[in-house]
């Protein structure tokens, strides 16, 4: 085992799957220079640079990928698949399904997410449960080196599209970009164990739908992805010196969701707090829920999201995305507690 950065992680497990497999592009815009390592590793036949045309370049690797390539769509922000919807829910999602079998789309689309810097509702968005409502996508969120890794290297590897979003608060070069400038008087608060940790010298696939149990809980079940997980477990910790225990669910894929998961662990505390940095109507955190609800259980539920757009203003963001403060006072609300968390 080795200690990489999370960013490196997911650029390392690219090189070695590409080294391997002739088949695999690395498509979109400004990667000469974005992706400088795999692009002197790799050359310009295998890393495509793009017009900004995300609909454009994204439907060509659509029919790339019919055609035989596996390509990697480097879409920058997850915000930009806005204007690519139609190659990706209406012809990849469907391909499989509407060709009885006969085709389909083997490619990734990657895209940065998430909020906490400054960058408004254009820019720091996550979308991960609009994109896991189309049937026919797999989305993914790693929250730490070796998750994204070995995510990235079960993305490639997926005979159908899969959504591979990492947050840009635990991807170094990301902050680097963001910490510059104008942003260099915010406090970023990026927990160090989902920037770098032990990855493994050759990357093996992380299969999709197996949630990871960071911490175990008598007491209630906390759920997340992402940067969430990082905030779940900063909450849990404050709330052991209270002699409340709670667990943290990394659930790593949103979809498919780890429904034995879900189910085991809230059987056990009876307590449910959803934190999803996703907007909260119609998303991932009432998904969790009523999979719960489905299998038979009675549990006590809250939820911590992103309410509403996102601001620009850092003291409006702090209110609008999920945070350990608001996670907190979830769990005081659930539990009824007057503590003084």
């Amino acid at each position: 085992m080795s200690v990489m950065k999370f960013g490196d992680a997911i650029q390392d497990a690219i090189a070695q799957n590409m080294g391997k497999d002739p088949r695999i592009i690395l498509i979109g815009e400004d990667i000469h220079a974005y992706r400088m390592k795999l692009f002197i590793q790799f050359g310009e036949e295998r890393l495509l640079a793009t017009p900004i045309s995300e609909s454009g370049f994204l439907g060509a690797a659509v029919t790339a990928s019919m055609a035989g390539l596996r390509p990697i769509v480097d879409l920058t922000l997850v915000d930009f698949v806005a204007v690519a919807m139609d190659p990706l829910i209406n012809h990849a999602a469907k391909l499989e399904v509407f060709s009885g079998g006969k085709w389909n789309a083997p490619l990734v689309v990657w895209a940065a997410c998430g909020g906490g810097y400054g960058d408004g509702g254009q820019h720091e968005q996550s979308l991960w449960g609009w994109l896991a409502h189309i049937p026919g996508l797999t989305v993914v969120v790693p929250s730490n080196p070796a998750d994204a890794g070995g995510m990235m290297t079960a993305a490639i590897e997926h005979e159908n599209p899969v959504i591979f979003l990492e947050h840009k608060m635990l991807a170094d070069y990301w902050l680097e970009w963001m910490g510059g400038s104008w942003r260099e008087a915010i406090n970023f608060n990026v927990p160090a164990e989902g920037i770098a940790g032990p990855v493994p010298k050759k990357w093996a696939a992380i299969p999709f739908g197996k949630a990871a149990i960071r911490k175990e809980g008598r007491d209630l079940t906390i759920f997340s992805v992402g940067m969430g997980v990082h905030r779940s477990m900063e909450a849990a910790a404050v709330l052991d010196k209270h002699q409340i225990s709670a667990g943290v669910v990394d659930l790593r894929s949103v979809s498919p969701l780890d429904v034995e998961t879900i189910c085991s662990t809230v059987a056990i505390t009876g307590n449910m707090i959803v934190v999803d940095e996703d907007y909260r109507g119609f998303g991932l955190s009432a998904e969790v829920a009523a999979v719960a609800l489905e299998a038979g259980l009675k549990f006590n539920y809250r939820r911590v999201c992103t309410n509403g757009t996102i601001p620009y203003a850092r003291h409006l963001e702090e209110q609008v995305l999920p945070n350990t403060n608001r996670i907190l006072a979830a769990v005081v609300d659930l539990l009824d507690t007057s503590l003084p968390i």
